[in-house]
């Protein structure tokens, strides 16, 4: 299932994209796209659903996130070893991990926001992993049993205020409408293999960033036993996995977004987002 968020922001309603990529209301069925509708007998009851019954939705609504009351975002840092190279770091021996604000997470096509005083937003496409049982002291072998499925995450970043302002990642990581979600959870059933996806992000048209997730550094089993040794996960949290080379942090010399530019980025079989620049 392609699982959807749709609606004016802070009034979503739930929804699913069919086979010929119209959006159905699943609001009958479940309040929301978050918690314990997440849950696998709660996916296997939508998956049970007659489709062509549910209700067509007209026009073209807002997407939303497509995960609703996230309670964390969970991200992995230098997860690509190409991408700590171009970033001037050692590769890893352990997930570095990060928090990034809940604050932070829009749908796949608001506007980002510039922060003020900020001269060196960046991008990040990434795959997202949705959390549907909780997970806590898991096995790599059980792993995947707690994902619910995928999605794209734009992991937008101010290096300054990541990297120059003393601390830790979070004060760049954690702005408000650096955390684009969607457009859809792709249920876990619709993807074969997640250590094998082509991802992909253009600014303004050029392209910066191509990869796949076949060059992890810790693939989805790995991530999510790992961060179960350290939190539990519930219903609806999210882990952002890391990036592939081409940040603007990587070029030389280094480009960073200004308002005005758009974003476009996406992931096979996940769909795509797009995104505008504005001042904040």
């Amino acid at each position: 299932m392609k699982l959807v968020r749709y609606g004016a922001a802070g009034q979503e309603r739930p929804g699913l994209i069919d086979a010929e990529g119209r959006l159905r209301d699943l609001s009958a069925h479940v309040p929301d796209i978050a918690g314990t509708a997440l849950l696998p007998e709660s996916l296997e009851r939508l998956n049970a659903l007659d489709v062509t019954g549910l209700p067509l939705v007209d026009g073209t609504p807002r997407t939303g996130a497509c995960v609703g009351a996230v309670g964390k975002l969970v991200c992995v840092g230098l997860n690509y070893s190409d991408h700590a190279a171009e970033s001037g770091l050692p590769v890893p021996t352990e997930p570095v991990l990060f928090m990034k604000a809940t604050s932070s997470i829009v749908g796949p096509y608001d506007d980002v926001e510039i922060p003020r005083g900020s001269t060196k937003t960046d991008w990040e496409v990434e795959l997202g992993i949705v959390i549907g049982k909780p997970a806590k002291y898991v096995s790599e072998a059980d792993a995947l049993s707690h994902v619910a499925g995928y999605c794209v995450v734009n992991d937008v970043s101010e290096r300054e205020f990541q990297i120059e302002r003393g601390g830790q990642w979070d004060k760049g990581k954690g702005c408000d409408t650096f955390g684009p979600l969607g457009p859809w959870l792709v249920t876990s059933d619709e993807v074969k293999d997640p250590q094998d996806l082509h991802m992909w992000l253009e600014v303004d048209g050029k392209r910066f960033q191509d990869g796949s997730t076949r060059t992890m550094i810790f693939g989805v089993k790995h991530l999510v036993s790992y961060i179960s040794r350290f939190m539990s996960l519930q219903p609806g949290d999210i882990i952002s996995t890391g990036t592939p080379p081409g940040v603007g942090l990587g070029q030389k010399p280094p480009l960073y977004l200004k308002a005005g530019q758009t974003m476009r980025l996406g992931i096979d079989g996940l769909g795509e987002q797009r995104q505008t620049t504005v001042q904040g």
